[in-house]
């Protein structure tokens, strides 16, 4: 028996077609209309209880650079990750190239840190799931 032909497909989708959401305060600069993205320091509520009053400043502040900024005010849970690259190519023109594969790696970030969600990301799997399933009906038995 071979390894890895009882897993599971991998349930991949798109960047592109989802639909990115803020879930982390944040504060914009009114002079340099720089980002900074505002986290709890202690996220365990136990740990939180007793470390939070000791320290100076429970908030951790996470900077963006003018890049990243303009990325995170275009997320408004209306646009896809496709449109905002359109924006940004618009506005940062060579500097951003290449543009979605610097999106691609910016939004794993955030979704990693749990700075941002997706809408339509469920949706988007079962597109997948259905287009995939179409394909292998499609696509001839080895057996023919």
């Amino acid at each position: 028996m071979g390894k890895g032909k009882n897993k599971k497909k991998a349930r991949e989708v798109n960047l592109l077609d989802l639909i990115p959401l803020r879930t982390a305060e944040f504060e914009v600069d009114d002079d340099t209309n720089l980002v900074t993205i505002l986290t709890p320091r202690v996220k365990n509520r136990l740990l939180k209880k007793l470390l939070e009053p000791r320290l100076k400043n429970p908030m951790l502040k996470i900077k963006l650079d003018e890049i990243g900024s303009a990325v995170w005010l275009q997320i408004d849970g209306k646009r896809n990750v496709k449109e905002i690259g359109m924006l940004l190519r618009e506005r940062f023109k060579e500097k951003i190239e290449p543009c979605f594969d610097r999106l691609g790696l910016f939004f794993q970030q955030l979704e990693h840190q749990r700075f941002i969600s997706y809408l339509n990301l469920e949706a988007c799997r079962k597109v997948m799931e259905s287009s995939q399933g179409a394909a292998d009906r499609d696509s001839p038995s080895p057996s023919s």
